[in-house]
């Protein structure tokens, strides 16, 4: 009984903090999208992907709305968008994005997580190579059918879609990010979510106990307060 309910209570405060994580990272997403284009979503398309990811992870209306209001105030902190590249032990490339208002927080924090975790910080275009941007859409499949939209979907710039557990996933060009954007809010389809992320051009596999290396070290940059998203070429 007792080993049940600590499980159980661990299991919900994991929950509860990758929630927090990701209001923190959209609501960074909205404070950047704000400054950069407006608090009015009808005119800024940035902001209308931030608001349509706080909806997919269930981020509550009041919220939104306060983080909008709290980034168009005059005192409000102003977030630098910084990408850093580097290897995980084995080899295995990554990319981390970050969002923060301490640049040099930032980079001695990733510095001591690549150095705890046995991986190696590199320097600006050593890794980025080996990967390419897309513009990533996830659509219900309950509620559209891939196939009354899939010529539409290439036509609008798709260079892949895939779909499964109720999920069409749509990839893009970096540059036929807000063609997609705009064909989506034409047909009144609201994504799950979408972003512009980096994805490996090739994979690299290891061995279960090699995973387990890369994985510290992900798992401690995702779980940086500074850290938006964190890429890699782990098969």
């Amino acid at each position: 009984m007792g080993r049940a309910f600590e499980k159980r209570k661990h299991k919900m405060f994991a929950r509860y903090d990758k929630m927090a994580k990701a209001f923190t990272r959209i609501g960074k997403d909205i404070a950047i999208a704000v400054k950069s284009g407006g608090p009015h979503p009808e005119y800024n398309s940035r902001l209308r992907a931030a608001i349509q990811n706080a909806r997919g992870v269930n981020m509550p209306k009041d919220r939104i709305e306060a983080a909008i209001k709290r980034a168009f105030a005059k005192d409000s902190k102003d977030f630098e968008e910084l990408t850093y590249e580097g290897y995980a032990a084995h080899g295995i490339a990554l990319i981390v994005e970050c969002a923060t208002d301490n640049p040099t927080r930032t980079i001695a924090n990733i510095r001591m997580h690549f150095n705890k975790n046995n991986g190696s910080l590199g320097t600006s275009g050593s890794v980025q190579f080996m990967f390419e941007r897309r513009g990533i859409f996830k659509l219900d499949a309950t509620k559209v059918t891939l196939d009354d939209i899939e010529l539409d979907l290439i036509d609008a710039g798709a260079v892949d879609i895939e779909q499964e557990e109720g999920v069409i996933t749509v990839y893009a060009d970096f540059n036929e990010f807000g063609s997609m954007q705009k064909y989506l809010e034409d047909q009144s389809i609201d994504p799950i979510s979408s972003e512009i992320s980096y994805l490996p051009m090739t994979t690299k596999e290891l061995d279960d106990s090699q995973i387990d290396d890369v994985l510290e070290l992900i798992e401690a940059l995702e779980g940086d307060d500074d850290v938006q998203r964190v890429s890699h070429n782990l098969a």
